[in-house]
C-alpha cells in the first residue's frame, strides 16, 4: 500500500510539473522573452526529483563552441540527466517523434530527429545538426546509436559524426569540438549496482516505456555519475572514424573511474 501511495504521489507531482513547465516552454519558442534552455533545465531537475534519481557531476560542459557532446546512452532518463545539467539539445532517433505525449515533449526541447535507416536522408539530417552547431547550440550526439545495459561500451558510429564534418566545411568555424561525456548509474538505495542490477536502470531495445518508468517510480533511489571529459578538436581535415574510436576511449576511460565515495550511502527510509 505505501509502495503504491509512492508510485502515485510521484506520478502526481511529475504531471504536475510538465502542466507548469511545458507551456512556458512552448511560450519560450514561440516569442523568445526567455532562454529555452531555462525552463527546460528546471524542468529536467524536477522530472528527475518525481523519479528519485540523484544526479552526481564531475567537470562542466564546455564553453567551446561550436559543440557536439557525445555520450554513451542507456537510457530514457540520460536525457532528463544531461538536461538538469547543462544548457543543450538533443539528437534522437525519429521514431520518438510518433510516441505519444514523448514526442511532443522531445519538440519542446527542439530535438533534431534522424532516420538512421534512410541513408538519402542521411545528409539533410546532418546539414540540420551542422545549421544548429553553427548558430552556437550545444547538440547531444548519443553515440552508440542505441542503448546499452551499462556493463559495456558499445562502438560509436562514425557516421553519426558527419555533422561535425559539415560544421567545417559550411560555416566560418575551424574547429568543431567533441566533448566525451560518460553517464553510470551506479547505485540503488545507496547499494553499488552489480552486473545483474544495472537492468533497473538501464531501458534496452524494444522494451515498454511504462513498465522501465513505473519500475523506477517504485524505487525512487537511483544515483548517477555523469563525467564531462576534455573536448577534442575536429577540423575540416580530420578523419570521423578516428574521431569516433578517440572519444570512444576517452568515454570508455571516464566510464572506469569512480567519482563517488565506495562506500554505500544511508539508504533512504
Amino acid at each position: 500500500m505505501i509502495a503504491r501511495l509512492r508510485v502515485v504521489s510521484a506520478l502526481g507531482f511529475l504531471i504536475g510539473a510538465t502542466l507548469l513547465l511545458a507551456p512556458l516552454q512552448a511560450v519560450a519558442l514561440k516569442t523568445g522573452w526567455w532562454r529555452e534552455t531555462l525552463i527546460l533545465k528546471a524542468w529536467h531537475r524536477a522530472l528527475l526529483k518525481g523519479l528519485g534519481i540523484r544526479v552526481h557531476a564531475a567537470g562542466a560542459l564546455s564553453a567551446q563552441r561550436p559543440l557536439l557532446v557525445a555520450s554513451n546512452h542507456l537510457s530514457w532518463t540520460d536525457i532528463l540527466v544531461l538536461g538538469s545539467l547543462a544548457d543543450v539539445n538533443f539528437i534522437a532517433k525519429s521514431e520518438l517523434a510518433g510516441w505519444p505525449l514523448l514526442g511532443w515533449l522531445s519538440r519542446l526541447q527542439r530535438t533534431v530527429f534522424i532516420e538512421r535507416e534512410r541513408k538519402r536522408r542521411s545528409g539533410d539530417q546532418a546539414s540540420e545538426i551542422a545549421t544548429r552547431l553553427g548558430k552556437g547550440d550545444a547538440m547531444v550526439l548519443f553515440a552508440e546509436g542505441t542503448t546499452g545495459d551499462g556493463n559495456r561500451l558499445l562502438p560509436f558510429k562514425s557516421t553519426l559524426f558527419g555533422a561535425a564534418s559539415m560544421t567545417t566545411a559550411e560555416s566560418k568555424a575551424e574547429e568543431v569540438f567533441i566533448q566525451p561525456v560518460a553517464i553510470c548509474y551506479t547505485r540503488l538505495h545507496g547499494v553499488a549496482f552489480g552486473r545483474r542490477d544495472r537492468h533497473i536502470a538501464s531501458w534496452i531495445g524494444d522494451e515498454d516505456l511504462w513498465p522501465h518508468a513505473l519500475a523506477l517510480l517504485r524505487e525512487r533511489a537511483l544515483d548517477v555519475e555523469v563525467h564531462f571529459g576534455e573536448p577534442v578538436a575536429f577540423s575540416n581535415g580530420s578523419s570521423r572514424k578516428e574521431a569516433a574510436r578517440l572519444v570512444e576511449k576517452r568515454v570508455q576511460a571516464m566510464m572506469e573511474i569512480p567519482l563517488r565515495d565506495p562506500r554505500p550511502a544511508l539508504p533512504r527510509k
